[in-house]
C-alpha cells in the first residue's frame, strides 16, 4: 500500500501538493485573460490572427444571440464543429449565458447524433456547413429548435475566404444551405448582436459547465456532467505541471479535437488560462502539422501517439525545423518507448505519458516533464489528486505490487453521468472513481496501466492483458502499429490475435513475429493469429478500437457458420 508521500517526493519543487483553485466559471478564465493580455494573440488559425480583447467581444456577442434565441442558465448548447474560431467562440459565448456545453463529434453518424441530441435534450446547435443535412435529418426527432449555421471559410483572411469555397465546389461539395425556419448563419448572428459584458453568475462547485459524451466503446454513450470546478481545477493543475509556461507568451498546438476533453483542457482552456496562443489544427495532416510547427514556432504540443508516430515517420521530417517544441504530454492511448525517444531525438523536446478519462475533466496523472519520469508509467497523480489500486468488487486496496483496479481521487471528478445514477453508483462512491483500468504502482509511486478491464482476455485459463503484447510486437524494427484481442476458441475460450501495421518499405513474416515474441513472453501470451493491415480502426484521438476489431472477427464467425 504505497502512501501518497511517496509520489511526492519525486514532484518538482515548483508544483505544489495542494493548490488553492479559484472560484470562477470557465468563462471567466478569458474574460481574465483578456483584461490582462487584450492585444495578445489568442488564436491563430490558417493565417487568421484574432486578439484576446477580439475573442470575447466576439464571445459575448454570440452569448447575446444566444440569449435572443431564448438560452438560459442550465440549458444545453451542442457544439458540432472541428477546431475553429466559431468553436472557441461559441464555447465561451454559451457559458457565458450558465449554459451546459454539449460537445459533439462532427463525424457522428445520423444515429449517433440523435442519440446524443436525445439525451443531452440540447435545444439549440451550432454545426459545421458541411454536417448540416445530417444534423437537419435528425432535428425531428430530438429537442432541437434552433440550428446555427457556419462555414470553415467565415474566419478565413482573405484570399483564402474565397478561394475555399471554389475548392469545395471543385471538389464536389456543395456548401449551399437552404435557409429554413430556425436556422441562423454564424456570422450574421454575431454582427447583430450586443457586446456588453454578459456574464451569469454559477456556482462553480455544483453547476454544470460541459455534458461530455463518453466515446461509446462500451455500450451505450453516456452524459459526464463536469462542473465548472472540475474544468478549472484541472486546468490550474496542467498550469502547475507545466511550471516553466510563461504567462502570456506560449504558443500551443492544437491538432488534438476540442469535441474531446483531453484536447477542450489540455489545449483551449489551457491556452485561455495561461494567456497563450491557440495554433488551430481542424483536422490533422502530418505534412500540414509539420509545415505549422515550422512556421508557428508552438512551445506545447498535447497529442495522442498516433501523431507522434505519423511525425517520426514522416520520410522528411529533418527537413523542418522542431525545436520550438519545448514540452509535450500523450494521453489517450499508451506511448510506446521508441515513439517517445525518436520524437525527443527530433525536436529536443520533453515528450511525456499521461493520463485520464473523460470522467475526470481528464487528467489525473503525468510524469514529471522535466524531471525523473519512467518508461512505460503513466507517471504520478498530480496535486490534490489521490490514487490506489483496488479490487473491483470489494473497493478495498489490494496488497503492494498486486494488479487492481484504478481508482482516483480529486477536485477533477465528475459529478456523475447525466439521468443515469445506476451507473453513476456502480463507478462513484464517496468521491472516489473506479476508472476501469487495471494497473499496478511501484514503490516510489508510480503508476503503469496494465489494461483495460474489458479488454482482457482469458485463454486456458490464463489472464492476458493485450497492451502487455503489444508493447513487445510495438518493438520490433518492422512493426509500426499492432492491436492485440481476443477471439473466440473453442479450446481455450479465447486465444490471442495480433493485428500488423508495418513501416514503409518493411517486410516480416508471421513466423519471425512469431519467434520474436517467445523471445519476451510466456507462450501462453503469444499471438496464434496476425492479421496485416494498411490501418487500424481508431477514434478521433488515435486510440485503437480493440471492439471494432473484435465485433469483425465475430461477424465473420456468424458468416462461417451460417
Amino acid at each position: 500500500m504505497v502512501n501518497k508521500e511517496t509520489w511526492y517526493a519525486s514532484y518538482p519543487k515548483e508544483v505544489p501538493i495542494f493548490i488553492d483553485y479559484p472560484k470562477v466559471s470557465l468563462a471567466q478564465l478569458l474574460v481574465q485573460s483578456a483584461n490582462e493580455f487584450p492585444h495578445q494573440d489568442a488564436i491563430h488559425f490558417m493565417g487568421k490572427r484574432i486578439t484576446y480583447q477580439a475573442l470575447l467581444k466576439k464571445s459575448y456577442q454570440f452569448a447575446h444571440a444566444l440569449q435572443k434565441l431564448g438560452v438560459k442558465k442550465g440549458d444545453r448548447v451542442a457544439i458540432m464543429l472541428p477546431n475553429s474560431p466559431q468553436g472557441v467562440i461559441s464555447y465561451y459565448g454559451a457559458l457565458m449565458l450558465g449554459a451546459v456545453v454539449v460537445q459533439t463529434n462532427p463525424l457522428y453518424t445520423e444515429r449517433e447524433l440523435e442519440h446524443q441530441l436525445k439525451d443531452s435534450g440540447a435545444e439549440v446547435i451550432i454545426a459545421l456547413d458541411l454536417v448540416y443535412s445530417r444534423v437537419m435529418n435528425v432535428k425531428p426527432l430530438t429537442s432541437l429548435k434552433h440550428v446555427i449555421v457556419t462555414s470553415i471559410k467565415d474566419f478565413l483572411p482573405f484570399p483564402k475566404n474565397y478561394l475555399y469555397p471554389l475548392k469545395m465546389k471543385k471538389d464536389g461539395i456543395n456548401l449551399k444551405i437552404e435557409m429554413k425556419e430556425n436556422v441562423y448563419q454564424f456570422t450574421t448572428l454575431i454582427r447583430a448582436s450586443s457586446e456588453a459584458p454578459i456574464l451569469e453568475e454559477v456556482n462553480p462547485d455544483e453547476d454544470i459547465a460541459l455534458l461530455q459524451y463518453t466515446g461509446g466503446t462500451t455500450g451505450v454513450a453516456k452524459g459526464v456532467m463536469l462542473t465548472h470546478k472540475n474544468l478549472v481545477a484541472n486546468v490550474v493543475q496542467e498550469s502547475f505541471w507545466l511550471y516553466k509556461a510563461e504567462k502570456g507568451k506560449e504558443k500551443i498546438l492544437g491538432a488534438l479535437p476540442f469535441f474531446h476533453v483531453f484536447g477542450m483542457t489540455a489545449v483551449m482552456n489551457l491556452t485561455i488560462y495561461i494567456a497563450g496562443t491557440m495554433i488551430l489544427v481542424p483536422k490533422f495532416n502530418v505534412e500540414d502539422v509539420l509545415q505549422l510547427i515550422q512556421k508557428e514556432k508552438p512551445t506545447f504540443f498535447p497529442g495522442a501517439p498516433t501523431m507522434y508516430i505519423a511525425i517520426n515517420n514522416h520520410p522528411k521530417v529533418k527537413e523542418y525545423d522542431l525545436s520550438s517544441i519545448q514540452a509535450c504530454i500523450s494521453g489517450s492511448a499508451p506511448l510506446p518507448l521508441e515513439v517517445q525517444e525518436k520524437f525527443e531525438k527530433l525536436t529536443g523536446a520533453r515528450l511525456v505519458e499521461g493520463y485520464g478519462l473523460t470522467e475526470s475533466s481528464p487528467v489525473t496523472h503525468a510524469n514529471p516533464i522535466w524531471e525523473k519520469r519512467k518508461n512505460g508509467s503513466i507517471g504520478i497523480p498530480w496535486p490534490d489528486t489521490l490514487a490506489k489500486i483496488v479490487d473491483s468488487e470489494t473497493w478495498e486496496e489490494v496488497e503492494d505490487g498486486q494488479i487492481g483496479e484504478l481508482a482516483v481521487f480529486g477536485p477533477q471528478i465528475m459529478k456523475g453521468y447525466w439521468h443515469r445514477q445506476e451507473d453513476t453508483d456502480k463507478i462513484l462512491r464517496d468521491g472516489w472513481l473506479l476508472t476501469g483500468d487495471v494497473a499496478k504502482v511501484d514503490d516510489e509511486g508510480y503508476f503503469y496501466i496494465v489494461d483495460r478491464k474489458k479488454d482482457m482476455i482469458i485463454a486456458g485459463g490464463f489472464n492476458i492483458y493485450p497492451r502487455e503484447v503489444e508493447e513487445i510486437l510495438f518493438e520490433h524494427p518492422a512493426v509500426q502499429e499492432a492491436a492485440v484481442i481476443g477471439i473466440p476458441d473453442p479450446y481455450r475460450g479465447e486465444t490471442v490475435k495480433a493485428y500488423i501495421v508495418l513501416k514503409n518499405n518493411q517486410t516480416v513474416s508471421e513466423d519471425e513475429l512469431d519467434q520474436f515474441c517467445r523471445k519476451y513472453l510466456a507462450s501462453y501470451k503469444v499471438p496464434r493469429l496476425y492479421e496485416f493491415r494498411n490501418d487500424l480502426p481508431k477514434t478521433i484521438v488515435g486510440k485503437v478500437l480493440r471492439r471494432t476489431l473484435l465485433q469483425e472477427e465475430l461477424d465473420k464467425l456468424q458468416e462461417d457458420t451460417a
